[in-house]
């Protein structure tokens, strides 16, 4: 098979060769619904972090895959580490916790930045959330207000005209190539969905012609959860602010499609705007605006903290 072809079937226009080995791996990965309580506005951070002990055979691709995280969660947090040969027996830092997005939270909410789903229950107050891949730089994904419009288990791919030439065909049926993965949620976009994938290492890049891409034991839940006119919000958000405790706590992202001009002055004005403001270490805040590192990290204002610790420690690798 050659590499043209190969590329077409991991649906990856940038990620470098050696990623595709991983494509079609036989391990076998899985999950459960997980619920996550939150009340608007002082409960809006969610989820537990936890520490985890590098085993051996371990690569940081797997250890996102397993605590449900995509790639960049641990990209951004330790860019210094090898991905592939990560120091084996040292204690890291996993960041299964997330600041609600500012939207809203009808049920989906897709935040394009942190490379991001989740999925509200109003009725229940509890969250699921999920990462995603989106869409490369010149194929952006979508931003809106948007409902399911249609849904389909073992879908074959109508590959738009532009790319027929490219993948050598007009429909890609069903199967383990199919970029489109078990299942596809069309939404009322255009040709846009939510699926899975035949690749996923892509989930927490951007890979995609536009569409998001979710890992295949996501899909597998998302999917009968999700009915026919679910509500959609994709927004644009890498700066988050959230209350857990009452505290405050900040959740940076990269500007990944380069939407902001001056990536300060957007955070400083967006936290002028908060009613908890003055609750805030300004030192704190630079330091997490600085590292866009995507963790929600506490900013409160106190006297005693070092108001740098906590970020800078989980960088350092």
């Amino acid at each position: 098979m050659n590499p043209k072809r190969i590329a077409a079937i991991c649906g990856c226009l940038v990620l470098p060769l050696f990623l595709l080995s991983f494509c079609f791996a036989d391990e076998e990965f899985t999950a459960t619904v997980q619920k996550y309580e939150y009340r608007i506005p002082d409960l809006t951070v969610v989820g537990t972090p936890k520490w985890y002990s590098i085993a051996p055979k371990d690569t940081l691709l797997d250890l996102a895959r397993q605590n449900g995280l995509g790639y960049n969660s641990l990209d951004l947090l330790f860019p210094k580490m090898d991905a592939w040969i990560p120091p084996r027996g040292k204690k890291i830092f996993i960041p299964t916790f997330w600041v609600l997005p500012p939207s809203q939270h009808y049920q989906l909410v897709i935040n394009i930045p942190e490379l991001r789903l989740y999925f509200f229950d109003r009725s229940s107050s509890t969250v699921q959330t999920y990462p995603i891949g989106i869409g490369d730089e010149g194929w952006e994904s979508p931003m809106g207000t948007y409902f399911i419009n249609e849904k389909r288990p073992n879908p074959s791919w109508y590959i738009p005209v532009s790319l027929q030439e490219k993948y050598g065909m007009a429909v890609m049926p069903p199967g383990p190539e199919n970029p489109l993965g078990e299942f596809t949620m069309k939404f009322s976009a255009g040709p846009y969905g939510i699926h899975g994938t035949a690749m996923p290492w892509g989930v927490g890049r951007l890979v995609s012609h536009g569409c998001i891409r979710c890992y295949p034991e996501h899909i597998r839940i998302l999917y009968p959860q999700v009915p026919i006119g679910t509500k959609l919000e994709i927004i644009y958000e890498p700066v988050k602010f959230g209350l857990k405790g009452g505290r405050v706590f900040i959740e940076a992202h990269p500007d990944v499609y380069r939407r902001m001009p001056d990536y300060s002055k957007y955070a400083f004005d967006k936290l002028a705007q908060l009613p908890f403001a003055k609750q805030v270490d300004q030192k704190k805040f630079q330091v997490a605006i600085t590292l866009q590192n995507g963790v929600p990290t506490d900013i409160t204002r106190t006297d005693s903290e070092d108001s740098s610790l906590m970020v800078s420690e989980l960088t350092q690798e």
